[in-house]
């Protein structure tokens, strides 16, 4: 005698796809525009570690010589010894930066000593690379990061 063997059938069925497509299609509608403002974020956040990490490299300097580079020096001062104004005396061969970073929307950093708001001020302009402005477009000061 032959038997006939059942199978059962597995899977899922065309609504059931259809409710899942749905679904996820909901989340990314709530998901993808919060990541998408990850990247300024992102940028604002290496902009403040790059000043403090400039400020400490400053600091090193002043160790060495007893006093900040001036404005007009700049922050070229870390990478070679200045020829113009006050002129270190105990220079660290090789400099103190390899090379001036640029803050992560390409521009430079804004090195004022002595500065406005302590010995000396570094700022980046932001998205927009200009002074004042709101959201991703506001000035990181290095008086304001904690």
């Amino acid at each position: 005698m032959k038997r006939m063997t059942l199978r059962s059938q597995t899977g899922f069925t065309l609504i059931e796809i259809m409710v899942v497509v749905v679904i996820l299609g909901i989340l990314a509608g709530i998901v993808v525009p919060r990541l998408l403002d990850r990247p300024d974020e992102a940028r604002r956040t290496k902009a403040s570690v790059q000043i403090r990490s400039i400020e400490e490299t400053l600091g090193l300097y002043k160790l060495d010589n007893g006093f900040y580079p001036t404005t007009d020096q700049g922050l070229r001062a870390l990478v070679t010894k200045p020829t113009t104004g006050k002129i270190p005396k105990k220079f660290r061969e090789g400099g103190y930066l390899r090379k001036v970073p640029k803050d992560p929307w390409d521009n430079d950093y804004i090195f004022l000593s002595p500065g406005l708001h302590g010995d000396f001020d570094v700022i980046s302009y932001g998205a927009d690379g200009e002074q004042g402005g709101e959201g991703k477009n506001a000035d990181i000061n290095s008086w304001e990061i904690e």
